[in-house]
């Protein structure tokens, strides 16, 4: 009987494992085969744009960089790459100073005072609001307030992404010890600089995790800046990319290799803090 069992759990054991393969593969194939058009396309010229599936499915019939060239000359890629990286570079570095030091406070204080608990969930109800609730006020606000530009922007993702990275810090801080505050505090030291000399550095793992979501939400942003910078001339990447859906169509292959350069720089940013993300991802995310 022990035998028939153990035969029982190890077919059954083989099947979930079979199954667990089949969903990585249809995982693979719905992430690659996307790219792989891309890729294709971007090579391409219109005129080797058919509508057989053999045809658009095959390779360019010469590999030339033309595609990307008249992208950047369309795109005006220099001027939007750098907005791009200026709010990029600046929400994040904001963000990582900002909201761990509001992580620290309410996850340090909230199992101890009521109020920073109702703090706490006050801050990530904010997770449920969608931005089209918030979109018309926020226009009319910065634009009376004087700020509908690229530090008004900033300004709003720092506070989009507050409810995420409060509650990521918040979590992550479970896994520092009391004890270090605590020592600090004997050795004379005051909670600005344990924070800053001690609690900080321990949190390089939830750095990169939110340096990393934060780049990626900001730099494929398309509504803030759209809504918030219409008409100032300070295009970033996705705006720029507009250029290439008409009334009349689609340029697919200079829209793809637009989106291919897009992709690098958040690409070589994800690929430098990748050996921190799943620890912090992880680590943030279990109380």
């Amino acid at each position: 009987m022990n035998k028939a069992k153990q035969n029982e759990g190890a077919v059954g054991g083989k099947l979930v494992n079979r199954i667990i393969l089949a969903l990585l593969i249809i995982g693979c194939l719905t992430i690659l085969f996307p790219l792989y058009m891309t890729v294709i396309i971007a090579f391409k010229q219109p005129s080797e744009m058919t509508n057989d599936v053999a045809g658009a499915l095959g390779f360019p019939q010469s590999w030339s960089l033309s595609n990307f060239a008249e992208a950047m000359r369309v795109t005006d890629f220099w001027h939007s790459l750098g907005n791009s990286l200026l709010l990029t570079g600046a929400t994040v570095v904001i963000c990582v100073l900002l909201h761990s030091l509001g992580g620290y406070l309410i996850g340090r204080k909230m199992r101890k005072l009521k109020f920073f608990n109702l703090a706490y969930l006050y801050l990530i109800s904010g997770m449920f609001v969608p931005f089209a609730v918030l979109m018309m006020p926020l226009v009319k606000q910065t634009a009376q307030i004087g700020i509908a530009n690229r530090f008004g922007v900033i300004v709003l993702y720092v506070v989009f992404f507050m409810p995420m990275n409060v509650m990521l810090y918040s979590g992550y801080l479970s896994n520092i010890p009391e004890a270090l505050d605590e020592a600090a505090c004997v050795d004379g030291a005051g909670v600005w600089q344990t924070f800053w000399k001690i609690i900080f550095p321990n949190m390089k793992p939830m750095h990169a995790t939110v340096a990393v979501l934060t780049a990626m939400s900001t730099w494929n942003d398309v509504m803030t800046p759209l809504v918030i910078m219409s008409g100032t001339d300070q295009n970033t990447l996705p705006l720029a990319q507009l250029n290439f859906q008409t009334q009349f169509g689609t340029n697919y292959n200079l829209a793809f290799a637009s989106y291919l350069l897009a992709l690098l720089p958040i690409l070589i940013f994800y690929i430098v803090c990748q050996k921190q993300i799943i620890n912090g991802v992880v680590n943030g995310a279990v109380k």
